[in-house]
């Protein structure tokens, strides 16, 4: 696997934790724990799956400079606590700086949630001064 060159302080209980990782490709795992849940049978929030499928794609760009720039995502099944899943990251077209990437997210067999995501990948830190 190689190293990760971005998002490198991120909260791997919360987003994930890389298995996979090589040119345009990314897997990250997710155990889904009690403090996702929004309620006392243990529906997880979808933003932690989004989070998940991020954190995927902007590993499969794997540039320090790269940031989200849009997405369009599909939820298919509702997840709740104690599962696990596995978010794949393809990157795909690449146009100057933009790269699309297809992220696909399952619990075993079962998909759970599809997107695609637009990264940019910019000069210097989106937080740098001037930018």
């Amino acid at each position: 696997m190689s190293a990760p060159q971005t998002h490198l302080r991120i909260n791997s209980g919360l987003c994930g934790t890389p298995v996979r990782l090589a040119d345009g490709l990314a897997e990250v795992r997710l155990e889904v724990v009690p403090a996702m849940a929004v309620d006392d049978q243990g529906l997880v929030h979808g933003g932690f799956v989004f989070g998940l499928a991020d954190h995927a794609a902007m590993l499969a760009v794997n540039d320090p400079n790269v940031v989200l720039s849009a997405a369009s995502t599909r939820f298919l099944r509702p997840l709740r606590v104690g599962d696990v899943v596995v978010a794949s990251a393809v990157r795909g077209a690449v146009q100057g700086r933009k790269h699309t990437v297809t992220v696909e997210v399952r619990r075993g067999d079962e998909p759970v949630m599809t997107g695609e995501f637009l990264c940019v990948v910019l000069d210097r830190h989106v937080l740098a001064p001037g930018t």
